[in-house]
């Protein structure tokens, strides 16, 4: 049993990128196909599927690399906040993450979002992650 998913997550991509994989499979939850949504929607993965064939289901992620030096979109992954020590931020506390060039992923009451759209519909929450 894993006791955070959110790190085996962002763990099964990290490892991924530094063995320049193309596709990573991953087990599915809610939180998780949420948080591949918004990267996918950032721009920081190609393509993704959830397959829901067995109980649990999994999440297949293609890895967006570029094509002429093979650098992956993805710099850095971070867990903030964890099962051990959640981290909340109100409305005019939101971080900027590399000065704006990154994303934080904030678990609001209006469901997974950006920093970016916290800070436009005025919301605080907790903090899961950090993307660069």
């Amino acid at each position: 049993m894993i006791t955070d998913p959110i790190a085996d997550y962002l763990t099964r991509i990290r490892n991924a990128v530094k063995a320049n994989h193309r596709i990573v499979e991953i087990p599915a939850s809610n939180l998780k196909k949420g948080i591949t949504k918004i990267l996918f929607d950032k721009g920081y993965i190609l393509n993704y599927k959830f397959e829901d064939d067995k109980a649990p289901g999994t999440i297949k992620i293609a890895l967006k690399y570029h094509p002429v030096t093979k650098l992956s979109a993805i710099n850095e992954l971070t867990r903030v906040s964890k099962p051990g020590l959640r981290k909340f931020c109100k409305q005019d506390e939101l971080p900027r993450v590399l000065n704006g060039l990154g994303i934080a992923i904030i678990s609001t009451s209006k469901g997974l979002i950006t920093d970016k759209e916290a800070h436009q519909l005025n919301i605080g929450g907790e903090i899961i992650c950090y993307v660069s």
